[in-house]
C-alpha cells in the first residue's frame, strides 16, 4: 500500500478548484430532481452525490495529471497496481421503532457485492480493491434515519465517523426525497474529513425491499464516487463528459434496462449508452461493469487523495 503523495502544485490547484467550483452541498434531492425532470426520468430513484461543475472538474483532472507526471518523473508509479485493502466501518441508522435495522447477514452480503464489483472481474482490469468489514455499529435516531443531507448529516457523521482517508465509512438509513444514496469524492476529504463516506438507503442492500434496487449495487455506485468516478452521463454529449475515454457519451441517465439506447449520436459519439455501467442509473440487474478507463482513473485518484 502506498502512502498518500500530494505535490505542492496539486494542492494549489485543488484549492483553486474548491473556490471556483462551490462544493457546498445543497439539499440532496433538489438539483437531482430538477435534472431528472428535465430529462423525463423524474419517477425513479436516484443518487444525491453532488458533482463539481465543469471548470472545477477540469482543474481536478489537471491536478491529477500533474500528480501522475510528477510521480513518474521521480521513478514512482502513477497508478496503483495489485490489490489493496479498504477497511469498512459500517454504521446502521434506525428509527426508534427499529425500522432500518439491517441484519449482519445483509451487511456481509453487501461487502461481498462490493468485492465482486471491484475485483477486476467486471471490466476494470486495474480496479482491485478488497473491502474488509472492521466494525458495525447501530444507532437509533429518528432525525438521522430520514436524513438527506445538511445539518443532520453533519451531526451523524461527526458522531460516528471512524478511520482516515483510506477507510470507507458506509452509513445506511431510511432517507427520503427519492434517494438511493450519496457519497463524497476523494478530493473532499482534506477540507471535511469527518464528512467522508457513503450513505445508502437501507433497503437497497442485498435482499432489501426496494424493487429493482435491492441487489447491493447502490453501494457499488456510491463507492464509485468515493474512489473518484463520475456518473456516465456527467457532461452529457460533450467532449469532456465523465473524463473517462472509454465510457460512451450519454445525454442523460438511463432508467430500467433499455435496449439499444443511444442518446449521443454521430461520428463524434461512437457506441451505445453505457447502460450496464455501475455509474449509470439503471436497475441493479442491469449493472455489471466498470471500464478499464474508470479503473485507471480510480487508481490514480485514490493514490493521490486516499493513499490507497
Amino acid at each position: 500500500m502506498y502512502r498518500k503523495f500530494v505535490t505542492f502544485l496539486a494542492v494549489g490547484v485543488l484549492a483553486l478548484a474548491l473556490i471556483v467550483g462551490n462544493f457546498t452541498r445543497t439539499t440532496s434531492a433538489q438539483s437531482d430532481q430538477a435534472f431528472e425532470s428535465a430529462n423525463g426520468n423524474a419517477s425513479f430513484l436516484k443518487c444525491g452525490t453532488k458533482h463539481p461543475d465543469d471548470e472545477t472538474a477540469r482543474l481536478i483532472d489537471e491536478a491529477n495529471a500533474r500528480f501522475k507526471a510528477n510521480r513518474q518523473a521521480e521513478g514512482g508509479i502513477a497508478e496503483r497496481t495489485g490489490t489493496v485493502n479498504v477497511n469498512v466501518y459500517f454504521h446502521v441508522i434506525t428509527n426508534t421503532s427499529g425500522g432500518g435495522n439491517v441484519s449482519d447477514t445483509a451487511i456481509a452480503n453487501q461487502i461481498t457485492v462490493l468485492n465482486q464489483a471491484y475485483s477486476g472481474a467486471t471490466g476494470g482490469t486495474n480496479t482491485l480493491y478488497r473491502f474488509t468489514l472492521v466494525s458495525t455499529d447501530r444507532t437509533a435516531n429518528n432525525t438521522w434515519f430520514t436524513c438527506t443531507g445538511g445539518t443532520c448529516e453533519q451531526q451523524m457523521k461527526t458522531a460516528l465517523h471512524k478511520g482516515g482517508a483510506a477507510d470507507l465509512n458506509l452509513y445506511t438509513n431510511g432517507m427520503g426525497g427519492g434517494l438511493l444514496g450519496w457519497a463524497t469524492f476523494p478530493w473532499d476529504y482534506a477540507s471535511a474529513p469527518t464528512m467522508d463516506g457513503v450513505v445508502c438507503l437501507y433497503s437497497s442492500l442485498p435482499g432489501g425491499s426496494t424493487t429493482n434496487f435491492n441487489q447491493g449495487d447502490t453501494a457499488t455506485h456510491e463507492v464509485g464516487h468515493w474512489v473518484g468516478l463520475y456518473h456516465t452521463f456527467q457532461g452529457g454529449c460533450t467532449s469532456q463528459g465523465d473524463l473517462v475515454s472509454d465510457t460512451p457519451a450519454e445525454r442523460s441517465s438511463a432508467a430500467g434496462c433499455p435496449t439499444g439506447r443511444d442518446t449521443c449520436t454521430g461520428k463524434r459519439y461512437p457506441g451505445l449508452d453505457p447502460i450496464h455501467n455501475f455509474m449509470d442509473y439503471t436497475y441493479d440487474s442491469c449493472m455489471f461493469e466498470f471500464t478499464a478507463g474508470q479503473a485507471s482513473r480510480a487508481d490514480s485518484i485514490t493514490l493521490q487523495y486516499r493513499g490507497l
